[in-house]
This record gives C-alpha cells, structure tokens and sequence, in this order.
C-alpha cells in the first residue's frame, strides 16, 4: 500500500502583492527539502496557454510527502506556522485567501498487500 500524500496548496494574493508571495514562498523551499520524508516540493505561478485554460489561484506548491505523518509534521514546523501567520491571517499579510488539499494515489478499494 502506497502511503505518499499529494499537497496542492493554492494561494491568492492581494493585489499587487504576487511577486513578493511568491518570493516569500520560494524562500520555504530550502528547508523543506532538507526534510527527510520530502519527495518533491515546488512553488509555481500560473501562466497563460491555450491548452489550459483553467482558472485558479495565481501561485500553487506542489508537494508530494513519503507519507501522511511526515506532511502534518512538515505543517507543524516554526517556519511553516510563521508563514502563514504572517502571510495570510495576520490582517496586513499579502495573502488574500489560500486553499490547502492533501491528496492520496490509492484507489478506494485498494488492496495490497499489508506489509
């Protein structure tokens, strides 16, 4: 049984502020690679194309854990905690709203084996 969690987390600026969210973004990039259980974790921002026209937040993470345990202790870090704080719910943050989704590659039924 596959036990990697997939986290996309999708951020709106406030106007104007994009380029210094992602900047501050960026920036948690390092450290969250040197954690053992981080199997991919990139911050992007959205561009225009004519074969994907879809509509969301200006700037997305995408993130894959080695498993769930590792993820909810990536979020309880100090860095990670300040970020947000700061960032989105303290009143003058430059983040607007954000939208944060785990996810997982198992189907529902999936039944391998219990190792």
């Amino acid at each position: 049984m596959t036990s990697k969690v997939y986290c996309i987390a999708s951020f709106k600026p406030k106007p104007g502020k994009e380029e210094a969210v992602f900047k501050a973004l960026q920036a948690l990039e390092p450290n969250a690679h040197r954690e053992d259980a981080c199997l991919h974790y990139t911050v992007t921002r959205h561009i225009d194309n004519p074969f994907a026209q879809g509509s969301s937040y200006p700037i997305v993470f995408h993130e894959i854990w080695a498993n769930r345990e590792a993820f909810e202790a990536h979020c309880q870090r100090a860095e990670i905690r300040s970020f947000f704080a700061k960032h989105l719910e303290a009143e003058d943050g430059d983040i607007e709203d954000a939208n944060v989704c785990v996810y997982t590659d198992e189907p529902i039924d999936f039944d391998a084996p219990q190792i």
